[in-house]
């Protein structure tokens, strides 16, 4: 047994309260410890904006065993005293801030850290320091509110992270909530013949004594809830698009043979999901594709989304559509989520009428009298356990086909599409944000739509 496993993680934790405290601390506020997302007021953190993670993983899939390093590079938006970190389960062996051990105090999810005295002028407002976590531990999933599990997940041969809205905090600590997105390097090593799938591009691999080190890097900010790390034995192949976008796919060699022809399609998706939604918003492309009992849904997770089983062709152009519409522009809070589904959504009406003779108009008919769609506003979810149930999705896509048919101009209103994917490209943006854009961009007041579409509690009659 490794010896820092045992007696030495207490040890280490005692030690950096002790050199934390010993000189009364920082100057300054706390920053906060949620940021009152209406359905996770405690996810996320207030006082810093985290611009890099590194992760540097250790996994034993046999032990289900995670050892960690993560270096979190942030800037302070407020002269702090003590920040905050989400992580669950795992262990604390040390923090350090700018090199020097900080204190830490543990309650629930909520890492409080408290940094030496002398390095109190890295944490003034908008100054940039590094905080380096190590920890270690077997991560356990997280039951989502809708009942669902997320986070670190076994599979029959590995693992893999599945994060969305709130399971990333079961294998990294962080700012856990979609406002903060960051730049991702992500280095996981495993033993042969694993290999190590996760965001972005690889950057290198490396074998040493029968562990290999894979290397991604992710340039373009992310969520945290899109980051992910996918372990076991896959079919990989690398190749590239006409024009220059990176392929890497991973596949279960149980899924592999039912899969080959809808991943073939992923070259052609994007380019069709360019001439609609605008160019295509990250440097590298691709899939993960596991056993179908692997997990119970898929996710976009960013670049590379992740199937649990062989997709079929309407799933792949939802989860690839979801680049440009919740990874690229990502939702200010949780109730923004209908701005992802709703567009990936119609995004799979779109390709039906172009690839499969189903008119927007039949999709949109089968929607509305879908009684499912109609529990509540896709704006205005009920409580968390709603996001992910079909008025954000049916009823979301109803509410752009609604926005389609006011301006009774396709031209205009892909043009629409397009420069709300361009003006928020690699950022956050709100309900609000998107319908002040809408009128702004076309002129028209668009009340009587969002009160009827978003935000009403019945079906409005198709009639106006």
């Amino acid at each position: 047994m490794n010896p820092r496993t045992t007696a030495t993680a207490p040890v280490l934790l005692a030690l950096a309260l002790l050199a934390g405290g010993c000189t009364g601390g920082v100057e300054g506020t706390p920053g906060g410890a949620g940021l009152r997302d209406p359905y996770f007021p405690g996810l996320g953190n207030g006082g810093y904006d985290v611009t890099h993670y590194r992760l540097t993983l250790d996994v034993d899939p046999d032990a289900g065993h995670l050892r960690g390093t993560a270096t979190i590079t942030a800037r302070a938006t407020r002269r702090l005293s003590a920040f905050h970190l989400d992580l669950v389960g795992l262990r604390v062996e040390s923090v350090d801030v700018e090199g020097r051990p900080a204190a830490v105090n543990r309650a629930g999810k909520e890492l409080t850290i408290r940094p030496a005295a002398a390095v109190e002028d890295r944490l003034r407002e908008g100054r940039t320091f590094t905080t380096v976590v190590r920890y270690a531990g077997s991560p356990q999933p997280v039951t989502d509110a809708d009942g669902a599990q997320e986070g670190w997940l076994p599979t029959d041969d590995g693992s893999v992270a599945l994060g969305e809205p709130t399971g990333s905090m079961t294998w990294f600590p962080g700012n856990h909530h979609p406002s903060d997105k960051a730049a991702y390097d992500i280095e996981v090593t495993v033993p042969e013949p694993l290999t190590a799938v996760s965001n972005g591009e690889l950057v290198s691999r490396r074998t040493v004594n029968g562990r290999t080190a894979f290397h991604w890097r992710t340039a373009e900010p992310m969520a945290s809830y899109l980051a992910t790390v996918a372990v076991g034995e896959f079919t990989t192949r690398q190749s590239r698009t006409p024009d220059g976008i990176r392929l890497y796919t991973a596949v279960d060699p149980e899924s592999e043979a039912e899969s080959e022809e809808v991943l073939a399609k992923i070259p052609a998706v994007l380019a069709w999901a360019a001439e609609r939604f605008g160019p295509y918003p990250f440097a590298s492309a691709g899939a993960i594709v596991e056993r179908e009992d692997d997990s119970a849904y898929a996710l976009e997770t960013q670049n590379r989304p992740f199937f649990p089983g062989p997709p079929d062709t309407a799933l792949l152009v939802h989860e690839l559509a979801h680049q440009w519409f919740g990874n690229s522009v990502t939702p200010k809070t949780w109730r923004d989520m209908w701005l992802n589904e709703g567009f990936a959504t119609y995004a799979e009406w779109l390709w039906a009428a172009d690839h499969d003779d189903v008119p927007v108009e039949e999709s949109f008919a089968e929607a509305y009298e879908d009684d499912a769609n109609w529990a509540f506003p896709p704006a205005d979810p009920p409580s968390a356990a709603d996001l992910s149930d079909p008025p954000v999705y049916g009823r979301g896509a109803m509410v752009v086909h609604r926005i389609r048919l006011a301006l009774d101009d396709d031209e205009a209103f892909f043009a629409l599409v397009r420069g709300w994917t361009q003006e928020h490209r690699h950022g956050n943006a709100s309900t609000e944000d998107f319908t002040a854009y809408v009128e702004e961009e076309t002129g028209e007041d668009l009340t009587g739509l969002w009160d009827a579409w978003l935000y009403g509690g019945s079906r409005p009659p198709l009639e106006e």
